[in-house]
């Protein structure tokens, strides 16, 4: 898999967070067909944010891809049509350790990204799949502390 993430992390902008930054490791994926970083330290001012620290608490992205790629299939010999074509789902998790009342144990908070291109799209129309790549990640970039308000007081 060509995921790589570099570490540092510069975080998006949230509120109450500055400069938030991520000091990846290296971590064992849970398939062979993902790669995982744990958080091992972070930069800026982030009061309250820990990093993963213990099995209940991790702090972790994870990277995947399909265990097989899928291909566009053969033409109807009858028809001439493309017969349903099947999609390569590609995933991006970050899980959080996270206290929902104090004096209890930690339940785990997930943020999953699932992209899923039809077979053949990858090379038939490659630049259109960036495009929608950009739009998102940019979209999110934008949205970061937005996006991270609505979530904590559920107004959007």
């Amino acid at each position: 898999m060509s995921l790589t993430i570099t570490s540092p992390v510069t975080g998006g902008a949230q509120t109450g967070l500055t400069t938030p930054a991520y000091v990846l490791v290296t971590d064992t994926a849970p398939s062979n067909t993902g790669k995982q970083y744990a958080v091992a330290s972070l930069t800026g001012t982030q009061t309250g944010v820990d990093t993963s620290s213990s099995p209940s608490r991790p702090f972790t992205i994870t990277g995947s891809r399909p265990p097989v790629l899928r291909q566009l299939p053969a033409l109807n010999a009858s028809t001439g049509l493309l017969p349903n074509v099947p999609n390569n789902v590609y995933k991006l998790g970050v899980r959080k350790g996270v206290t929902v009342l104090a004096g209890q144990s930690a339940r785990l908070a997930t943020a999953d990204c699932s992209i899923s291109i039809p077979a053949g799209a990858d090379v038939a129309d490659a630049a259109n799949v960036r495009a929608m790549l950009s739009l998102m990640i940019g979209a999110l970039n934008q949205i970061s502390a937005s996006l991270g308000d609505t979530c904590v007081t559920g107004v959007i």
